[in-house]
């Protein structure tokens, strides 16, 4: 009588692991396939609230200004090549703050003047 008991116990499940149903890898990697596939939606806006730029298709982000530790360096280094710096706010830091950093400062004739600064050791990048 027990056996009769386990037996439907056991054909339930069988049927969790029959081949009727589909092969669950299958569906993962289709679901990565897709994942992948997707992309996120982009705003109209850039990070600083202006209108995205566009040019031959690429988008130009433009990046909010941000002193850093070698701005008043930097500046420095840039009037002594040449670069009278009318064509914006200063140097500003382009990446992240630590022992390496990249300033850019803009200008008044339309060229940007990069800078590399190693634990406050700045030099000019090439271009």
């Amino acid at each position: 009588m027990k056996r009769l008991l386990l037996l439907p116990a056991v054909l339930l499940s069988a049927c969790s692991v029959s081949p009727f149903n589909p092969d669950r890898s299958q569906n993962a990697e289709g679901a990565r396939r897709a994942a992948s596939e997707r992309k996120p939606a982009l705003s109209a806006l850039a990070s600083d609230g202006s209108q995205r730029v566009q040019v031959d298709g690429v988008e130009i982000e433009k990046v909010a200004f941000r002193a850093g530790v070698s701005s008043a360096t930097v500046e420095r280094m840039a009037r002594n090549a040449g670069c009278d710096g009318n064509g914006g706010p200063g140097a500003g830091l382009m990446s992240e703050p630590g022992p390496v950093e990249v300033y850019r400062m803009m200008c008044s004739n339309g060229k940007a003047y990069l800078a590399r600064c190693e634990l406050r050791q700045c030099k000019p990048l090439q271009r």
